[in-house]
């Protein structure tokens, strides 16, 4: 395995730095390097895992501290990126994902890097799915609960964002604002990943990617059918569309559909078949995937009742499953109302793979920080 040579320059904010030392790790993969103010001193170890630089479109470019220049980059929507890098890091969480099931924990490509994890919306998914993956390949991360940060309110956003780059490799964040992971990525110095907003969820559809492609052997040209409230999992599967070519069909009730610019976006780049409707019963005719989340989200609760009542006619039941096909498999990114949105009978059936792609969260967000650290 060839080694490769790493300087790591680290910015403080204020002044820039004039010594640098450089950082050797037997790690193939592309060099990094960021402002240094002071000497790191860092033993190399073995690693037992080919990595793959994965060239990328441009990052979101609203940055105002050199993190592009350093060779890093954000994970805040799926459409900044080609297909090409989607699907290598698709196939990097295929591949880390085998080592840490062999049973073999010798691959810590994030040793002595810490993450900071802000959530503004709390998430047991979320949550242990990036802690556990995190330290699994090395790292260490920090709980930043609702009432730890207040983000916006008791300190803004900016200077949250320079404060935790100071003391952290890496950010990630679960947030309602979408503008305030825009703003956190603006004035980090460090990676931010998007954990989820009210307008998008990317790491969620990154596992449900790799869950499909391991059910069904690829994602291009499957048929994807979202039933339920045009939410911000909506949002992500149409960004993916954009990039990746597949048939993507959202049924929903009337006034609940996604946000036009999103369905523009995604149509208008000619990459899938992109279809919103009103009729779940003709929507999943010959799918390959049924997907479903709850109806009323978080900050949604005091519309639960009046929701069941608008999408009684959108829950996915075995009747509706069964118009879609013996090959259809159920989906759902959990939490799950059993008995509203989805049947008990559906969630734990034999085509039930929610808790596979549970499961993968974990590792499709290992591999997208391997990405956005270069690694």
């Amino acid at each position: 395995m060839a080694a490769i040579s790493c300087n790591y320059f680290v910015k403080c904010g204020f002044v820039e730095s004039t010594s640098i030392s450089s950082i050797s790790s037997s790690f193939s993969g592309q060099t990094i390097q960021r402002d240094l103010r002071f000497p790191v001193k860092f033993s190399s170890s073995n690693r037992r895992i080919s990595c793959q630089s994965s060239p990328s479109a441009a990052p979101v470019t609203s940055l105002v501290n050199g993190k592009a220049k350093a060779g890093l980059k954000d994970f805040i929507h799926i459409s900044d990126f080609d297909k090409d890098t989607i699907m290598k890091i698709l196939d990097r969480a295929a591949e880390v994902k085998a080592l840490l099931k062999s049973g073999d924990r010798s691959f810590l490509p994030f040793k002595g890097k810490t993450m900071a994890m802000i959530f503004a919306k709390p998430s047991m998914r979320t949550r242990v799915s990036f802690e556990t993956g995190f330290f699994l390949l090395g790292g260490h991360a920090i709980y930043l609960g609702p009432d730890d940060i207040q983000m916006g309110k008791r300190e803004e956003t900016r200077d949250v964002a320079r404060v935790l780059s100071g003391y952290n490799d890496i950010i990630m964040a679960r947030l309602f604002a979408h503008q305030d992971i825009l703003d956190l990525a603006r004035y980090a110095t460090v990676p931010v990943i998007n954990g989820l907003t009210d307008y998008n969820h990317p790491v969620q559809i990154m596992a449900d990617a790799l869950t499909i492609i391991e059910h069904i052997g690829q994602l291009e040209g499957t048929k994807v059918v979202y039933v339920g409230d045009g939410n911000n999992i909506v949002h992500s599967w149409l960004l993916l569309a954009s990039v990746i070519p597949f048939h993507f069909v959202c049924a929903c009730p009337k006034g609940f559909e996604p946000d036009e610019k999103t369905v523009e976006k995604a149509q208008s780049s000619g990459v899938s078949k992109i279809e919103i409707t009103n009729d779940p019963k003709e929507a999943v005719r010959g799918a390959d995937v049924v997907y479903s989340d709850v109806w009323a989200s978080m900050g949604q609760k005091g519309e639960a009742e009046y929701r069941r009542k608008v999408f009684q006619e959108f829950q996915v039941n075995e009747a509706l499953m069964k118009l879609a096909g013996p090959k259809a498999y159920f989906m759902h990114c959990l939490p799950a109302e059993r008995g509203v949105e989805v049947t008990d009978g559906v969630i734990e059936a034999s085509n039930s793979i929610v808790f596979p792609q549970a499961e993968n969260r974990m590792h499709a967000q290992n591999a997208i920080m391997l990405h956005v650290f270069g690694l």
